[in-house]
């Protein structure tokens, strides 16, 4: 199958104008990147245009962290403490192995409301905020895979990351790099969810 985000990433950078609903359409979950971290700048672009994405109240209550090779090693080593745990080492050894190879890091968290309807409402814009991010370094010829994995709920991710859980939840974990491969999908029709009232 032809590679949508490196074809996305040529169309940027011959200067042709990617509709957003091009961008939409053909953004993919990435579980295989190739070996180059894409560069920083790119990335802090790509946050800049997230950012604006729409939140209650204008609370923005997003924190992104980076995470270098030295806090990925511990993410790494954290989930791999789990998985052994719950299906043996050589399930962990495998996952290490795979996760190893992933180029770029970042981490999503959330402010934790004392309301619990503004949690939700934040817990929403969070996921804005991401999706908006996810699309923006699509159209950079970046992917993505978000991961909500025991891992993110761990007391040791939260001391890793000087995370206050009573103050913030982890909305996820995220790999970031370019596709070494783009996987086909589908989507069910318009009409099979939407519903038209008079």
């Amino acid at each position: 199958m032809k590679d949508e985000g490196r074809k996305m990433k040529d169309e940027m950078d011959s200067g042709i104008s990617v509709p957003i609903a091009e961008v939409i359409r053909s953004r993919r979950t990435i579980g295989a990147f190739r070996p180059e971290l894409p560069p920083r700048e790119v990335v802090l672009d790509a946050l800049d245009a997230a950012r604006w994405a729409p939140n209650h109240k204008k609370t923005e209550p997003w924190h992104v962290m980076l995470l270098g090779p030295e806090t990925v090693r511990a993410v790494i080593e954290i989930n791999s403490q789990i998985i052994t745990a719950t299906k043996g080492p050589a399930e962990a050894e495998a996952k290490r192995k795979k996760w190893s190879e992933v180029p770029g890091w970042f981490a999503v968290t959330c402010d934790l409301a004392d309301d619990p309807f503004r949690r939700e409402e934040d817990y929403a814009a969070c996921c804005c905020l991401i999706q908006n991010l996810s699309l923006a370094l699509w159209s950079a010829g970046i992917g993505t895979k978000w991961s909500t994995g025991d891992v993110t709920r761990h007391p040791e991710l939260f001391k890793l990351l000087n995370i206050d859980p009573a103050r913030q939840r982890v909305v996820g974990l995220f790999w970031y790099g370019y596709p070494a491969v783009t996987p086909g999908q589908t989507r069910c029709p318009v009409e099979s969810f939407l519903v038209e009232m008079s």
